[in-house]
């Protein structure tokens, strides 16, 4: 007895069916397949685009130019804008010789004869 091909593609009637609940239809299982094939497709681009990011953001650090350091005389001297743009009157960096400079401290000038 031949197994004939057409037979294993019909459908089955519907206790045969009520048997195995697990398997469902012919169109359930095609549909699971489906979702599967599509989620799988879809874990191998979300992977592949991470690797082209990855691999262009390495690229770019290995081809990009550090900035200079500065030099040390550049570190001491802190900088001002305000004075440097004439808003505020340039002060002293040390506290002590602003009030050895007559009119600074909180004394009155010293009035000249």
């Amino acid at each position: 007895m031949a197994i004939d091909p057409r037979e294993l593609f019909k459908p089955k009637p519907a206790d045969e069916a009520a048997s195995s609940p697990l398997g469902g239809t012919r169109a359930e299982r095609i549909q699971r397949l489906q979702v599967g094939g599509f989620g799988l497709f879809a874990m191998v681009l979300i992977v592949a685009l991470a690797d082209i990011v990855i691999s262009r953001a390495r690229q770019t650090e290995a081809t990009s130019v550090a900035e200079p350091v500065s030099s040390a005389a550049e570190a001491e001297v802190p900088r001002d804008p305000l004075a440097d743009a004439g808003v505020v009157p340039d002060l002293p960096d040390d506290p002590a010789t602003a009030d050895a400079e007559p009119g600074t401290g909180d004394a009155p000038p010293p009035s000249q004869p």
